[in-house]
């Protein structure tokens, strides 16, 4: 028996480990890469088991992958397994993100990096407006829903509190169930399958004006940790107006390098948030950084399934979810329309994001390609107007 269960934890770690380190194109894709190596190939679960794990965590915050591997890991492997399916998942990934870091730190002022991260960005702007689109297809389903998300987009050109802005749509919709209106709302937050399916010292390179401590900033990425349903592409906002606007510890266009970094390294796209706290504070703030905005998921993957598997039933608990999952595409929306005015600076810039949105959108193309298309574009375009 010992012997047996030994052998399911190595086989879950590998596998994850094998996720963590090719698992390229974003949430859809690693869900559906999920399904088709632990249900199709290895029969670890049926259609049905995954697709209830699935439901149970659209209740959780944070990226859906991750919260399956650890999900997964649970139901192979019990809280060791979860522990090994969720650090196999992200560990690959945050060393990536750390080393490609430490280059842009290095030689991110050369005007070759300039040039690849010119033509990057672009298409940054178009994965966000992927997750813009999938996000709104699964949430905008009825006339209130759509009243709820305009309310919050006008609140986020406003500046109102991000949290307070997903806590007011939440509750709204809550009391829009509970006083039995007739509203048709779904409690979705997972992305559809396919078919077949104390401080550091600053080392960014912004030239940032507010002074940079690892203490507000690990508690600032596990308050995110904590509230981030929907996408996980809110992160972005959250980092805007806290990083960006507020303390000034980036600017924008580092933002966006962050984005494109953790969508084109394997693994989930959180990740970028070690490189966010590399530039601010070296290896120590990453890892920090890391940790603090999964932790939450662990936990909550960890000590909340019996009480998740009541929410699912509830249509107050649904309506809530829903409004939640409204008003992070307002969010999105706003953050998008800002960083679209950092990355789109030219006709070439702007031809890449919408050339990159219809491969994206309607050609499903993985994000990693087009994002090395457009590093691509970005050095050619420095290779002839530099002359060699």
């Amino acid at each position: 028996m010992a012997l047996n269960r030994l052998s399911n934890l190595w086989k879950l770690a590998g596998l994850f480990l094998h996720f963590g380190t090719t698992a390229f194109g974003g949430p859809v894709a690693h869900l559906a890469l999920m399904e088709q190596e632990i249900v199709v190939k290895r029969g670890w679960l049926s259609r049905s088991e995954f697709l209830e794990l699935l439901d149970t965590a659209v209740f959780i915050p944070g990226s859906n992958p991750t919260k399956m591997a650890l999900l997964i890991g649970y139901r192979r492997g019990g809280w060791l397994g979860l522990l090994l399916g969720g650090i196999c998942f992200i560990l690959p990934a945050t060393f990536i993100v750390g080393v490609i870091a430490w280059a842009y730190i290095t030689y991110g002022k050369l005007p070759l990096s300039e040039g690849l991260f010119y033509g990057i960005k672009p298409v940054a702007i178009a994965v966000m407006v992927q997750a813009m689109w999938t996000l709104g297809q699964r949430t905008i389903r009825t006339w209130l829903l759509a009243i709820v998300g305009t309310g919050a987009l006008v609140a986020g050109f406003y500046g109102v509190d991000l949290v307070m802005i997903l806590l007011v749509a939440g509750l709204l919709m809550l009391a829009a169930r509970a006083t039995g209106q007739a509203v048709q709302v779904a409690a979705a937050g997972a992305a559809p399958l396919p078919s077949s399916v104390p401080g550091f010292k600053l080392l960014s390179t912004a030239g940032t004006l507010a002074p940079f401590s690892a203490w507000p900033m690990f508690l600032f990425f596990l308050k995110v940790g904590c509230v981030m349903f929907g996408s996980g592409y809110v992160l972005v906002a959250f980092l805007h107006t806290d990083f960006v606007e507020h303390r000034q510890w980036l600017t924008g266009g580092q933002l966006l390098d962050a984005v494109a970094v953790g969508q084109f390294t394997p693994g989930p796209w959180l990740t970028a948030v070690t490189f966010v706290g590399y530039l601010l504070g070296g290896p120590e703030a990453a890892l920090l950084a890391t940790a603090a905005i999964f932790l939450p998921v662990f936990v909550l993957c960890a000590t909340c399934e019996p009480l998740i598997s009541s929410l699912r039933q509830s249509r107050l608990a649904g309506g809530f979810l829903a409004g939640v999952n409204v008003a992070s595409l307002a969010i999105l929306a706003v953050v998008t329309w800002r960083l679209g005015a950092v990355a789109l600076v030219d006709w070439l810039t702007i031809s890449l994001a919408v050339a990159a949105a219809v491969w994206l959108l309607f050609y499903r193309v993985n994000s990693t390609w087009l994002i090395l298309a457009g590093a691509a574009v970005g050095l050619a375009r420095f290779v002839f107007q530099n002359g060699f």
